[in-house]
């Protein structure tokens, strides 16, 4: 089986931020199960708001080169507003087919309420027009203040998930997805 790289977007800008200690946990199980892995903090990155007339602005080719290499990709928000992180959104925004197509992708929502749903479906969506293959498991943790103490995650069903998430970005980073997906079909020219 050839060698899997996992590589972790963190759409949280926050310091103390439960959606990077869940990555990283996600990340800890991937490189159990024998991959290479990754943290891209988004806080570290010169990203300014995309412009398709500056799609090479800041560290966006650098960034687009760390995705590409990628075999899995896990995304990681936290919920503002019923939907995904805008740091995170500007970081896919300056991505495309090149860096996602036939990419596997784990998805992980961190809310402060209850509902961090809506985030992982917009997020799915976004995967699939890609063309990436997205796992079906996707984690959510609603109410993350009271699953994390300390800065440690105490919840052990959630830390379960997380690391099941984590094991299957391995598991399924070399899948065929086929054929492509309609949505890719119909965003085709998308980033011209």
């Amino acid at each position: 089986m050839a060698e899997t790289h996992v590589v972790a977007i963190s759409g949280s800008l926050r310091d103390d931020s439960y959606t990077r200690k869940s990555l990283r946990i996600a990340l800890d199980a991937a490189e159990d199960a024998g991959a290479s892995t990754e943290l891209l903090d988004l806080r570290e990155w010169e990203l300014p708001v995309f412009d398709a007339d500056t799609e090479n602005a800041g560290d966006a080719e650098t960034f687009r080169e760390r995705i590409q290499a990628a075999d899995s990709v896990l995304l990681g928000t936290p919920v503002y507003h019923g939907s995904f992180s805008a740091p995170l959104k500007n970081a896919l925004d300056y991505c495309g087919f090149d860096e996602f197509e036939h990419t596997t992708i784990g998805l992980l929502a961190v809310a402060g309420g209850r509902f961090p749903i809506t985030a992982l479906e917009q997020l799915r969506t976004v995967g699939r027009s890609l063309d990436a293959w997205v796992i079906p498991l996707q984690v959510a943790i609603p109410r993350a203040s009271n699953a994390y103490e300390d800065g440690e995650l105490v919840d052990e069903e959630h830390r379960e998930l997380i690391e099941t998430l984590g094991r299957e970005t391995v598991q399924y980073a070399h899948i065929e997805p086929d054929p492509a997906s309609f949505e890719s079909g119909e965003n085709v020219g998308a980033d011209d």
